[in-house]
């Protein structure tokens, strides 16, 4: 039986759900982060990315990736507070599509 793209909904896609976990400003940059680094402070992560992004969308970004399994959070119970982010295997997963989109890059940046 052929596929009719009149049966079809590109929101039932594997892409579409793609899209929405990574869709954001941050969320690539920050997983890409993770991926290079492992374990990351959410200083070191902000000042990594830089004046651009704000603490208050740095740590709304964090909180989506985790809220989607794909970093983990770890808080130490101490003074001052230390907050270490990584990624989770689901995560971890994405690493092949970041190590893709990273080479396609380097082979294409002008």
């Amino acid at each position: 039986m052929e596929r009719c793209i009149g049966d079809e909904r590109f929101k039932d896609t594997g892409l579409a759900y793609t899209l929405k976990v990574i869709k954001g400003k941050y969320k690539m940059r920050v997983l890409y982060t993770l991926m290079e680094f492992g374990v990351v402070r959410f200083g070191e992560m902000k000042r990594y990315l830089g004046d651009e992004v704000s603490f208050f969308m740095l740590n709304r970004t964090l909180k989506e990736l985790e809220a989607d399994n794909l970093i983990k959070r770890k808080e130490y119970n101490q003074l001052p507070l230390k907050v270490e982010y990584s990624l989770t295997e689901h995560g971890q997963s994405l690493i092949p599509l970041l190590d893709g989109l990273c080479a396609w890059g380097d082979a294409h940046k002008i």
